[in-house]
């Protein structure tokens, strides 16, 4: 089976009892949804009372967590599901990328509060990557992002990490360097999933702008040009992406994909 977070209703959340469980769950709280994400704490099994009119979700959340014993806001990350959905990011995709980041932070991946998420379970003409401050609740980008050309036209449907296959891989990348390449200012990534992207250095797999990302290429076509399995981006505003998400920061490219679900050890740990 796949990773799965609990979903509470009615204003109540409750932690699965079980030692060092790590997780994220939402809370419905005056017509509210907030997503809960806790780091590296053992053995919660509390129920938060629902919240009434007159109390703001996230402080009693935080107050029955401190009554825990965790009190470490930099250990606690709320979201407002809502706000993301309402800017084309999906529930399920984000809770999935949260728990990968708070697995990786675990794990002494990162130490920056920026995810970078990509959906590639939608098309190509639709804005489907998105830049999140975790501290400011806040989306830095929403932008087009184009897939590889041997993952499909305007929907990617076939991923890889073998050289020459021109696909797009999915999993939990790291940014790296900037350097001055064939297509200008770009970033380098390296896969932090051996069996998915493992090889993306190798393949040179970078973040980089491009004339056939725009919105206006896709009222042409129908759909974004393609890459040879890079993330390429707008151009007018590549560079300011690569400068906010460079040197450390993590991209979660997602595609409901079961192996990769039932086996990432960033989903699954």
């Amino acid at each position: 089976m796949g990773p799965t977070s609990p979903t509470i209703k009615a204003g109540q959340v409750t932690y699965v009892p079980q030692h060092n469980w790590r997780g994220s769950c939402f809370i419905e709280c005056m017509d509210k949804k907030l997503l809960i994400t806790l780091f590296s704490i053992s053995t919660l099994g509390h129920a938060v009372p629902p919240c009434g009119s007159d109390v703001n979700c996230a402080d009693d959340v935080a107050a029955v967590l401190d009554s825990q014993g965790v009190s470490d806001s930099e250990n606690i990350i709320t979201l407002s599901a809502d706000a993301f959905e309402e800017e084309g990011l999906r529930e399920e995709v984000l809770s999935l990328a949260l728990r990968a980041y708070m697995t990786a932070l675990d794990n002494g991946d990162t130490n920056k509060r920026i995810i970078t998420v990509i959906d590639f379970s939608m098309p190509s003409s639709d804005k489907r990557m998105w830049v999140i401050d975790l501290i400011d609740n806040t989306i830095l980008f929403k932008e087009h992002v184009a897939h590889g050309s041997g993952s499909g036209a305007d929907q990617a449907t076939s991923f890889s990490n073998i050289e020459n296959s021109h696909q797009s891989s999915i999993g939990l990348l790291k940014t790296a360097e900037t350097y001055i390449g064939k297509h200008g200012y770009s970033l380098k990534l390296d896969g932090l999933e051996p069996s998915w992207n493992g090889n993306a250095r190798d393949r040179y797999i970078v973040i980089h702008g491009a004339d056939y990302v725009s919105q206006a290429f896709v009222d042409r076509h129908g759909r974004l040009g393609r890459s040879w399995g890079c993330p390429a981006l707008r151009r007018e505003i590549s560079k300011e992406i690569i400068d906010t998400i460079k040197g450390g920061s993590l991209i979660f490219a997602y595609y409901p994909e079961k192996s990769w679900l039932d086996n990432s050890t960033y989903l699954n740990d």
